[in-house]
């Protein structure tokens, strides 16, 4: 078995991650997990969010408007000139 650790689950369930495995796995606020029930146990997994995955290709914060602004742009500029 992994580490453990006793949490108490608080106001409208919430758990909160311990800080010692938080930074362990590397979990920041506003990562997605996935919670499941298996054999009676809960078990909460890391989601890939596609927005941070790709913030860490570019090496800035992915923003939707920008970067639809940017493409519409190119786009405009490239039918131009053929």
């Amino acid at each position: 078995m992994g580490e453990a650790e006793v949490v108490r689950v608080g106001r409208r369930y919430t758990v909160v991650v311990p800080k010692r495995l938080r930074e362990k796995l590397g979990l920041r606020e506003g990562d997605l997990l996935r919670i499941r029930i298996e054999n009676g146990k809960l078990i909460l997994e890391r989601v890939a969010d596609p927005f941070r995955v790709l913030e860490g290709v570019i090496g800035e914060p992915y923003s939707e408007e920008r970067e639809e602004g940017e493409a519409e742009r190119w786009l405009l500029s490239a039918h131009r000139r053929h």
